[in-house]
């Protein structure tokens, strides 16, 4: 069409502020005016263009990780340069992504952790009328604006913990994962085995896979939890390489908190098996934590088989099983929770080839030959892994990790109940905000759906990504997640500090539950048992180590919780004080909830 004459009124007239001086009822007629002459000769404007997924996260992308405990903590046994790995929440994002997030887990500066929405009941009613119009629209195969949406993948998905003490090789088994699935390039390999070199670190460039930040590089330590994700015929499995150093256990119970399978690395190198395996050790407090944040299956790894020292040494590997066994069984059922197999992280000795298999001489190993074909491989295990039971009729529940900006505003996090679709609409928790699913990302992929076990990227809208932050909770309206302050729970205690060797009422500590950190204070012990005579004592005035507790605890800000029986995966936490874990334990009954 021709273009309007100079004197027509533009299209943004409307929007245009009249002059003081004229009259109202002149002025409302002005504008209807102005209005009907805009649209008549308005030019067409050319279809908006469409919107791009997020950036997709690279293999080995650091996710989860958490800081809560003091930087005397943090920079335990460590470089004290180390201490900016730590401050950053122990969270690697895609580039340019912005993350929220305070060192303590608390709500951001000038936002109250419960900020109450007076008319979130009011409007609960047309909340459930739109998620019963968004379930009949989330099969769509593709949007309004022409995006490919993929259908869910049906096969089962598993997440797995990478967990061991330090220098066990988790890293380096990680990376080799990834390369013999096809997730990563020769060239990219050749590219890390330069790198490595120059560095006189040789054996290193299979880490560098997973760890991508410089400092990480340089120790050669993992700080945060590194994310990837390969397939078998029959599976989908996302890997989550957790630090084995003491310092950051903290990011570490943030990965496992994910997880579903654990893989305890275990060195079978002479010394380093006996260091990790001792009181203060790493191996014993991963083992104990996995099984305390939700692994139900434990896959112990027996690492650098190929090592000059043991050389494929069958006795090496059955002395290292006969003293791992009796620990684990605390935990896990050695019949069908445990699993054991001896492995080289560095050469892919049954990793996805048999190490007895001598058609493939890159992972054959003539001494490795007692461990028959009839054995699995890693690989084979994973694949015959049987996934645990998920929640899909369960009211929606995310524990987010983090938020950012990516062409919108993005959550992740993993559904640990319920489903979750695009055109959604949720409660953000504790806050109560209110948003919208703009679309669900999986791998990478927009999907129509995600179910739970899946770990998500949520483009979102009615919030900003300073108040996403981790521990909060993604659920629904009509059934929203409980803010509690003040609750029951049953602890288990591990093993106390030197420092007082004693919890009275009133102790103070570290609470850890999901993805969420907060400062914990015991108001009241109920009744205490001991673990060896079974002996109970009610109202105890103090419990020592080696003890289970019913007692009262306070949180210092209200966190989302429920209780055990309902809900396991944000009714169970961990304790920590001083760089050491010391108890476990489990949500009873909540005394005051939001």
């Amino acid at each position: 069409p021709p273009p309007p004459p100079p004197s027509s009124v533009p299209p943004s007239a409307a929007q245009h502020t009249p002059s003081t001086h004229a009259h109202p009822a002149d002025v409302s007629e002005s504008w209807e005016e102005d209005e009907a002459d805009a649209n008549a000769n308005a030019t067409p404007q050319p279809p908006a263009p469409v919107e791009q997924p997020p950036a997709p996260l690279s293999s080995g992308s650091k996710v989860g990780g958490a800081a809560e405990e003091s930087a005397a903590e943090a920079t335990t046994e460590a470089d004290p340069s180390s201490a900016a790995g730590i401050d950053g929440v122990g969270v690697h994002q895609p580039p340019g992504a912005a993350v929220c997030g305070s060192t303590d887990g608390s709500a951001p500066v000038g936002d109250g952790p419960v900020a109450r929405d007076e008319g979130v009941d009011q409007e609960g009613e047309d909340d459930e009328a739109d998620e019963e119009n968004d379930e009949d629209e989330g099969g769509e195969a593709s949007t309004a604006e022409g995006k490919k949406i993929r259908q869910a993948d049906d096969r089962p998905h598993l997440n797995i913990v990478f967990i061991g003490h330090v220098d066990a090789g988790k890293s380096t088994t990680c990376g080799n994962i990834l390369y013999l699935s096809g997730q990563v390039d020769q060239r990219t390999i050749e590219k890390y085995e330069k790198e490595a070199k120059d560095k006189n670190r040789e054996s290193w460039f299979l880490a560098f896979i997973m760890d991508i930040n410089e400092e990480e590089r340089a120790k050669g330590k993992t700080v945060e939890v590194g994310r990837a994700k390969f397939e078998t015929d029959n599976r989908r499995f996302t890997i989550l390489d957790a630090p084995g150093h003491k310092s950051f256990v903290p990011n570490m119970i943030a990965g496992a908190a994910q997880a579903d399978v654990g893989v305890l690395i275990i060195s079978a190198r002479r010394g380093e098996f006996e260091t990790g395996f001792e009181r203060g050790g790493q191996t014993r407090e991963h083992a104990m934590l996995a099984k305390t944040l939700g692994v139900t299956q434990l896959i112990v790894a027996i690492n650098k088989m190929d090592d000059p020292t043991c050389d494929w040494d069958e006795n090496r590997y059955t002395d290292i099983e006969k003293k791992l066994t009796p620990y684990l069984r605390q935990f896990f059922n050695p019949a069908k929770d445990i699993f054991f197999i001896p492995i080289s992280g560095l050469t892919g000795s049954n990793l996805k080839h048999h190490v007895s298999d001598a058609s493939n001489p890159k992972s054959y190993h003539a001494k490795g030959s007692w461990y028959g074909r009839d054995k699995p491989t890693l690989w084979e295990l994973f694949d015959g892994l049987v996934p645990p039971d998920r929640r899909v009729d369960d009211p929606l529940r995310i524990p987010l990790l983090s938020g950012y900006k990516d062409q919108g505003v993005m959550a992740m996090g993993k559904v640990e109940a319920g489903v979750v679709k695009a055109n959604a609409h949720c409660l953000l928790m504790p806050n109560k905000n209110r948003v919208k699913i703009l679309s669900v990302f999986v791998d990478e992929d927009e999907v129509d759906i995600a179910r739970p076990g899946e770990n998500v990227a949520l483009k979102v809208s009615g919030v900003e990504e300073d108040q996403i932050c981790k521990g909060y909770v993604l659920c629904t309206a009509k059934h929203p997640c409980p803010v509690i302050s003040t609750f029951k729970a049953t602890v288990n205690i591990v093993e106390l500090p030197e420092h007082p060797p004693i919890i009275t009422a009133g102790y103070s500590c570290v609470f850890h539950a999901h993805t969420a950190c907060e400062e914990v204070q015991i108001l009241q012990l109920l009744e205490s048992t001991d673990r060896a005579t079974k002996k109970k004592k009610t109202n105890p005035q103090f419990i020592k180590s080696s003890c289970m507790v019913k007692c009262r605890m306070q949180l210092v800000s209200p966190m989302c919780l429920e209780p055990y029986a309902i809900r396991p995966q944000l009714g169970r936490f961990t304790l920590r004080d001083g760089a050491k874990t010391i108890a476990v334990g489990k949500v009873d009954e909540i005394e005051e909830a939001d």
